[in-house]
């Protein structure tokens, strides 16, 4: 059976009665490419280990069990168990485990699941659940690389760079946290059913330490009062967050001493000004 060809899904999916949830984001792959490619980009081998998140009807899971030595993937939609476990019956090194990736501790799963092994995610998203995924993959601090298809925009938007028009407080934070790098786009008709916008594929390799000094929750505290209002400057936007504790003459002197001029906005700004920003305001 060929997972990616598009008569041998309709005709597994028939077999099982299974029809596509538009609330759980189902687009599968139509073209065989595509999980390769992405399972090449996670850089697997027998020595490590992957965790899929949201694995469908398998194509992907397929190429990583035949990169790593060992392969889990979790399935929220219980209508695919069955199909799971015909797609993969010749997968002896994988594991599919039934729940919820966001009611999961992943790092719990890690550690029982592959004990001493380097772990790698990897996961062709829904888009609805992109951001949080993705957060919760970076924050679970247990993965080596972190490998995954989403909307072309939010690829964009990580991997976007200080004054870029996409530049955003998800972009700092993934940032913060890995070294990030848009790899490919995937197109609409790679999919069934195909989505109105096209994907990408981007790798996140986490940081072994930070790239800026200073408490993480004061420099994102200061990111999100920056970006909360976009379109406003950015002593605008911390005299709307801190004017409790600064007067605006106050923000303007700190602005300065930060090297920074009263009307750059905080797209402008990358995590060492935010950073200094945050020291300054204590």
């Amino acid at each position: 059976m060929n997972l990616t060809d598009i008569r041998d899904i309709k005709a597994l999916l028939a077999r099982h009665g299974f029809r596509f949830s538009k609330s759980m984001g189902q687009n599968f792959l139509i073209a065989d490419w595509v999980p390769r490619d992405i399972a090449d980009a996670a850089g697997l081998d027998k020595g490590c280990a992957a965790l899929e998140i949201g694995p469908g009807i398998g194509p992907l899971t397929v190429e990583l069990a035949r990169r790593a030595g060992k392969v889990a993937a979790v399935e929220l939609d219980r209508a695919l168990l069955p199909i799971l476990a015909e797609t993969l019956a010749d997968c002896p090194n994988v594991e599919v485990i039934p729940g919820d990736v966001m009611k999961l501790d992943l790092s719990a799963l890690v550690a029982e699941k592959f004990p001493g092994l380097p772990v790698r995610a990897c996961a062709n998203l829904p888009y609805n659940i992109t951001t949080p995924v993705i957060t919760k993959l970076l924050e679970a601090g247990c993965f080596q690389s972190v490998t995954v298809m989403i909307q072309r925009e939010v690829a964009r938007r990580i991997c976007a760079a200080p004054g870029d028009g996409d530049c955003g407080a998800f972009s700092l934070f993934c940032q913060y946290h890995a070294e990030c790098e848009l790899l490919f786009e995937v197109p609409p008709d790679c999919f069934l059913p195909a989505p109105k916008v096209t994907s990408a594929v981007v790798r996140l390799i986490p940081r072994p330490a930070p790239p800026v000094e200073g408490d993480p929750e004061a420099i994102f505290a200061v990111v999100k009062a920056a970006f909360a209002q976009r379109r406003k400057t950015l002593l605008n936007a911390l005299s709307a967050a801190y004017g409790s504790r600064f007067s605006k003459e106050q923000l303007r002197q700190i602005l300065s001493d930060c090297g920074l001029p009263e009307t750059v906005r905080g797209e402008r700004l990358g995590l060492a000004e935010f950073a200094a920003l945050a020291r300054a305001l204590g």
